[in-house]
């Protein structure tokens, strides 16, 4: 398939360290950044940016080390915090014209979209995080059997040869368990569609592991000094998940709301797919916060 959002353009945007980002481009009026998940591309918000580029610029990047990107090599996995990942963004926009936006993320885009908050409060006007928690409050609430729902993270967070060589030896059925387990509605993401992410994970295998290791180490030290020094998320935030968290003990909301005051959480009944999956959901959901 043309991995393309019909009406988009397509550029190539240096950000830093001379790493180039894919970048879709759509509509125009305020800007509005969308930041895919795992394990997936820029095209997962084919829908909801088709909608919001109506009276929005809506700009859709793969994330570095992930999709048609630059995939530098860092097996320690710190040229892959989620600090270095939201600067990249930061700059992305900048380079697009826009000192001030908001941003939008899902699943690791939504740990690059907390972080930009965090680092970059001057410059994301409206938050929006889909069907995940910190990364620091991740690790925390995973304990006993229920934690086997994670094992990815496990698996990525070992040193440096092991999870690549164990992906790499059969990469579709590891990349494809999740676009299957993780779908409540197999036809929101169709063949072509799962064969495109399918494509971009297989020739990605050793950043997306380093992205991974870099949330077992490099972000939760810096989740753990945010937390310390009682930073908090200063703009309007809107938490859309699945009630996966009384599966697994904890309350979801209160965990948000430690890091967020301006908050509305929202429970979503979909997979994890949610914007492929409940697409005028989420669409109404980031109009509100816009508005707000």
């Amino acid at each position: 398939m043309d991995p393309r959002i019909n009406g988009f353009d397509y550029r190539r945007v240096t950000v830093a360290d001379g790493v180039t980002l894919n970048v879709a481009v759509g509509g125009s009026g305020p800007a509005i950044v969308l930041l895919h998940g795992f394990p997936q591309t820029h095209l997962m918000w084919r829908h909801v940016a088709a909608d919001l580029a109506a009276d929005h610029t809506v700009i859709c990047p793969d994330l570095r080390g992930y999709g048609d990107s630059d995939k530098p090599l860092d097996p320690d996995g710190d040229g892959y915090a989620k600090r270095t990942l939201a600067a990249d963004v930061v700059a992305l926009a900048a380079a697009l014209g826009h000192q001030r936006f908001a941003l939008a993320g899902h699943d690791r885009g939504a740990l690059v979209a907390f972080r930009a908050g965090l680092d970059h409060p001057e410059v994301i006007s409206h938050l929006a995080l889909l069907d995940v928690v910190p990364t620091l409050d991740t690790w925390e609430v995973l304990h006993g059997t229920s934690a086997a729902v994670a094992f990815h993270l496990y698996l990525m967070a070992q040193p440096a040869g092991l999870p690549e060589a164990l992906i790499s030896g059969s990469p579709d059925a590891f990349f494809g368990h999740f676009l299957d387990v993780w779908t409540r509605d197999p036809e929101a993401m169709p063949a072509d569609v799962r064969a495109e992410y399918l494509r971009a994970s297989r020739e990605a295998v050793p950043s997306i592991v380093a992205d991974y290791r870099a949330s077992a180490g490099i972000d939760v030290t810096q989740d753990t000094a945010d937390r310390e020094a009682g930073n908090q998320l200063r703009m309007p935030v809107t938490v859309l998940q699945q009630d996966w968290g009384a599966a697994l003990g904890y309350d979801a909301a209160a965990v948000w709301r430690a890091w967020a005051p301006d908050l509305e959480h929202r429970t979503v009944t979909c997979g994890h797919f949610m914007a492929e999956e409940a697409p005028a959901e989420v669409v109404r959901a980031l109009r509100a916060l816009l508005a707000r």
